[in-house]
């Protein structure tokens, strides 16, 4: 079974991708934050440190671009391809209000004609330039009804891999999936196709490959990763329950690394309660101390609440409850 790690801005960077590779391993691409080239320029700064191949030894990467205009998603694909990367995906499935405004991630999804002359140019560039594009969609813009007619245009071209997360941008994060149009997926796709949403728990996976009446591999997961990291790890069968001393050094690792290269303490402490507002599910019971620990603006604080709760003794801290985050 293969794995993907969903991009989560903020969240999934270099720093975290070195340190999840290295406790927890079990994952066969990683996506990156996306990139959002601009006139003359295809990667800010921040954004050619996050990808440089010397920050993620060891890690399949694939890099994802966000742009709705096909000179800028190959200047930054070119940029790529000289750094050494073989793949790169194109992102319109971000839901951000900013993002779509510009007519990029699920924004384009409502202009199907400059889609398809955007993919047109894409792909004959990849062509010649011996690059594989995957890409990474939602079912529409407004209407799941559209997504029959983006699997038209998506089917007319090389598409390496298909992801589909099964909800509208206007869906956002909530609600159930549209398991309907994942289904028509299946069924009309003419390449890979990769399924990614609201997979939390392994029950939620096998609940979605009975109803789709096949076993999903590959599978994307994004915040389900981040909230239970041994959730790969039980998915191939290698982990029955989170691993305690695991989750321990992941979070030691990012926090000293934060420590490195943030100042003051706040910042650190925001980056950190961003991943503890994704961990707390598997603390059951301890809702106070989680409380208390997201609002700590000193380390002593924080670190007095934090090394409680993950040297708490017994499997009844960890449970895995529903998840905070629609």
């Amino acid at each position: 079974m293969k794995i993907y790690f969903a991009p989560l801005e903020g969240v999934t960077t270099y720093l975290f991708r070195k340190a999840y590779n290295d406790i927890y391993g079990h994952v066969d691409k990683y996506f990156p934050p996306f990139l959002s080239p601009a006139e003359n320029c295809p990667m800010t700064p921040r954004e050619r440190k996050d990808i440089a191949p010397e920050n993620n030894r060891g890690i399949n990467l694939v890099p994802q671009i966000l742009t709705c205009r096909s000179d800028h998603f190959i200047e930054a694909a070119g940029e790529l391809h000289a750094m050494g990367y073989s793949e790169v995906n194109l992102n319109l499935g971000c839901p951000s209000g900013t993002v779509c405004a510009k007519g990029k991630g699920a924004g384009f999804l409502k202009d199907t004609s400059s889609l398809r002359k955007f993919l047109d140019d894409i792909y004959a560039y990849a062509s010649s330039d011996g690059m594989k594009i995957s890409i990474k969609t939602r079912l529409g813009y407004q209407e799941p009804e559209e997504f029959k007619s983006l699997m038209d245009i998506f089917s007319a071209f090389p598409v390496s891999e298909l992801i589909v997360h099964p909800r509208i941008r206007t869906d956002f994060y909530k609600g159930e999936i549209r398991k309907e149009y994942f289904a028509y997926a299946l069924e009309h796709a003419n390449c890979p196709l990769i399924y990614n949403g609201n997979i939390f728990t392994c029950e939620d996976y096998d609940a979605l490959s009975h109803t789709f009446g096949s076993t999903l591999d590959p599978v994307m997961l994004g915040r389900g990763l981040v909230s239970d990291p041994s959730l790969a790890e039980k998915l191939k069968g290698t982990a029955t329950e989170t691993d305690f001393q695991k989750l321990k050094r992941l979070h030691d690792t990012l926090y000293h690394e934060y420590q490195k290269i943030m100042s003051p303490d706040i910042n650190v402490l925001y980056k950190m309660r961003e991943l503890w507002s994704y961990w707390q599910v598997l603390f059951d019971g301890k809702e106070r101390d989680i409380k208390r620990l997201l609002k700590a603006k000193k380390y002593e604080e924080y670190e007095s609440i934090a090394y409680r709760l993950l040297m708490a003794p017994g499997e009844s801290s960890l449970n895995i409850g529903p998840h905070p985050i629609a």
